[in-house]
């Protein structure tokens, strides 16, 4: 399958989505149960691949963890106020093996359910947590080695990051999962990257997954990183990811990888082969609502911009309608996603959904649906949808003052992209809580001497501006707070 230089990428919570067609069906839903209908919507919506989280098999340990613990208790309750042990089904990052949970029809469900999506040019993208496994994983009892030890002095000296491991062989004290700026995962074991059978289990691992999806979402892959991983643990350990990569697509050379990355690690992980990382601080500089730092992090080479994933919300942010004021969500959206990169985008995110639901969960509240929200995505869908964006050559713009004195330029974030065949689109967004003008830059030399139409493909207006002045002095725009337009540029004569 042929896959675009910009793609788009939807993700579903697998374990809510059987939850909901469970009680639909009136009895346990499988992927089997996906319908037919819902991959052929996403399909027709232009996307590219679909994540389904948390299809790998969990265990018991885990989900009395989560069932027990009383934080995360108070979490759920706020998200289902009649909450139920039934709805606690613990983490889907709490992972005993990467075979298909038997509860969702295990691996036949998972490769006929591949085969659905591949029959609709839809490529499948899974998970891979690299730092730690589950409590009852069955390395615990046949490879403690692959694990952090600990003594009775680090118990004592941070009992929230270690614990005693019954096993047959010999109880253990092992240290939680974590990163280094909070207490361990009480769901989970640290996996020990200093330890070389530890890496080459878990290249194993990912060679095994490469043969049942086509890509992989790395939990917080930079924790494996060497000087994280030492920092952490003190523990000295060898590269990972470059090994790891290159072995799986030695297999399968069209694999892809995608980092859940922070802590400005981006750039160090594409250069360890992965084709696509976690744009957070875009989406941080979105959330904070100036202009200048939104534009000048597109500032950087496409080289790097390419590899970003680009999102509003996924499952470890707040829902994107609870975060933005409506005008504003329309805005960021319009910037993030006809920004360069991989266009990521998650279930309930068009309705409008507020609540976030965490991976510990196998339910959703219902909400209404936000219906002038969705029309807006259906809307952006179609233009992500158009060659010219997926394909094509992509352009920062300058926007300068409308005349002298009047600042407002500086609220404006301007792109431009052309396709091979000549189709040409301009976005400009005014992310701002003001009304703003400016005049745009645009980057096309074959302006002049001709007049020209542009069409919102995002609203109802149409203007026809002369080439020449569009050459010399560039557009001009009065757009009110929050306003944006996506121009088709034609010529008229």
């Amino acid at each position: 399958m042929a896959t675009p230089r910009y793609p788009s990428l939807y993700q579903i919570n697998t374990r809510v989505m059987t939850t909901s067609l469970s009680r639909k069906l009136g009895r346990a839903a499988t992927l089997d149960d996906v319908p037919d209908a819902e991959l052929d919507d996403l399909a027709r919506m232009g996307f590219d691949w679909v994540w389904f989280l948390s299809v790998w098999r969990t265990g018991p340990a885990g989900q009395r963890v989560s069932r027990a613990n009383p934080e995360w208790r108070r979490e759920f309750e706020q998200t289902l106020p009649d909450l139920s042990d039934d709805d606690v089904a613990g983490s889907g990052f709490a992972i005993t093996g990467y075979e298909a949970h038997p509860a969702l029809g295990g691996e036949a469900a998972l490769a006929r359910l591949r085969k659905r999506l591949q029959d609709r040019g839809l490529r499948l993208m899974l998970d891979f947590v690299p730092n730690h496994s589950a409590l009852d994983h069955p390395w615990v009892e046949d490879h403690p080695e692959y694990y952090i030890a600990g003594t009775e002095i680090d118990l004592a000296r941070a009992p929230r990051n270690y614990t005693w491991i019954k096993r047959r062989g010999g109880d253990r004290l092992l240290a939680y999962g974590r990163d280094p700026y909070f207490p361990g995962w009480p769901d989970t074991l640290q996996l020990n990257y200093g330890e070389p059978a530890t890496q080459d289990a878990m290249i194993g691992e990912l060679l095994r997954i490469a043969e049942r999806c086509d890509g992989v979402r790395c939990d917080m892959a930079m924790l494996v990183l060497p000087d994280v991983f030492e920092r952490t643990w003190g523990v000295a350990s060898q590269p990972f990811w470059p090994k790891a990569t290159q072995r799986v697509r030695e297999q399968a050379p069209d694999f892809r990888f995608m980092a859940e990355v922070y802590w400005d690690l981006e750039s160090t992980l594409q250069q360890q082969g992965f084709d696509y990382t976690y744009d957070k601080r875009l989406y941080d500089r979105l959330r904070d609502r100036h202009a200048r730092p939104v534009r000048e992090h597109f500032w950087a080479g496409l080289d790097y911009q390419d590899k970003m994933a680009r999102f509003l919300e996924n499952h470890d942010e707040p829902r994107a309608a609870a975060t933005f004021p409506p005008e504003v969500h329309k805005a960021a959206a319009v910037v993030t996603y006809l920004s360069p990169g991989l266009r990521f985008l998650q279930h309930g995110q068009f309705q409008g959904r507020k609540t976030r639901v965490s991976p510990h969960l196998v339910r959703e509240p219902d909400e209404p649906v936000d219906q002038e929200l969705k029309r807006f995505y259906d809307q952006l869908l179609t233009v992500l949808r158009a060659p010219v964006v997926r394909d094509g050559q992509w352009r920062l713009l300058e926007c300068a003052a409308a005349w002298e004195g009047n600042w407002t330029n500086d609220c404006f974030i301007a792109f431009a992209w052309q396709g091979p065949d000549g189709e040409r689109r301009l976005v400009v967004v005014n992310y701002a809580d003001t009304p703003s003008q400016c005049y745009v830059r645009l980057p096309f030399e074959d302006l002049g001497g001709r007049t020209w139409r542009l069409r919102d493909r995002l609203g109802e207006a149409v203007y026809d501006r002369d080439g020449d002045g569009l050459q010399a002095q560039g557009l001009f725009l009065d757009l009110d707070r929050w306003g944006y337009h996506v121009f088709d540029l034609t010529p008229t004569n």
